[in-house]
């Protein structure tokens, strides 16, 4: 059994795995469920597919093959250490990332966990990477926070995935907030071509539509609404696109925030320099 921790707060209870990466693994709205379940957390810490919200780590989203270079180091990714996507390349980062984290900080409402990294083949770039985890009456905020460690720079890709859904409400009937301004245009591998469009407008009906897009933002809140209960997902400083997940054969939709796109890890990313600190932070809230 995956040991988790429980934060209560008004109309708001939140339940992590810490030494998972402090993947938030249930979110209960007035007793009600707002977290995609998909194949469940013991699933999930056995390296296995995603759900509730996890962080991506060392970097969100696909790469676009197995090799890349940053700050003089060329890097090979064994595909046995990665999970593995629909065409074959490495998505969500390295699972031995999140594993084996310890608790730093626990109270009713605050939980803090993290580790130092050091010695991954697959990310040679020593540093410490933490989440702290607060809830109100309304609101659960995430900040996560990367210290690069060693002598080297350190990539900033890494990413949060919350698979949100609406109980009791048809998926046709949930209504989506957007505030985006461009969309990264894809190739046939989903990933980034370099290109932009303007997204348009997006809010609406969900329907029968679905998403695995990337976005630049506006500023606002993302929106999921239905039932008589709103979930706004509030992007703070750090976040610089989203990727809208919405699957035509799951009951879910996702606005995650991302500090980088799919695959910058292969071309020049932003990087913590050594000895400092990069943090970034979102919140879901209920009303």
């Amino acid at each position: 059994m995956v040991a988790t921790r429980v934060l209560r707060s008004g109309a708001l209870t939140a339940t992590f795995a810490p030494a998972f990466g402090m993947i938030c693994s249930s979110l209960l709205h007035r007793g009600e469920e707002l977290l995609g379940q998909r194949k469940g957390l013991e699933e999930y810490a056995r390296g296995g597919s995603t759900m509730g919200i996890p962080l991506l780590h060392p970097w969100a989203n696909r790469l676009g093959g197995f090799e890349y270079g940053f700050a003089g180091v060329a890097v090979t990714i064994d595909p046995g250490d990665v999970r593995l996507e629909e065409h074959g390349l490495p998505v969500h980062g390295i699972p031995a990332a999140v594993r084996g984290w310890e608790t730093v900080e626990a109270t009713d409402v605050r939980l803090v966990a993290g580790r130092d990294v050091r010695g991954l083949a697959a990310f040679p770039f020593d540093h410490r990477i933490q989440v702290a985890a607060e809830l109100d009456d309304s609101r659960l905020a995430i900040t996560t926070t990367l210290t690069a460690l060693g002598d080297r720079p350190v990539p900033i890709c890494f990413g949060h995935h919350p698979y949100l859904q609406l109980p009791g409400v048809a998926r046709a009937d949930w209504q989506i907030t957007a505030p985006v301004r461009e969309r990264l245009l894809l190739d046939e591998r989903l990933l980034p071509t370099g290109e932009r469009e303007p997204a348009g407008d997006l809010d609406g009906p969900l329907g029968d539509r679905t998403f695995d897009d990337a976005f630049t933002l506006r500023p606002g809140a993302f929106g999921l609404a239905g039932g008589g209960r709103r979930v706004e997902v509030a992007f703070g400083r750090g976040y610089r696109l989203a990727q809208i997940f919405a699957p035509g054969d799951l009951d879910v939709v996702c606005f995650e925030p991302m500090t980088a796109p799919a695959d910058a890890l292969r071309h020049a990313p932003a990087a913590v320099a050594p000895g400092e600190s990069f943090r970034a932070g979102f919140s879901i809230s209920v009303r």
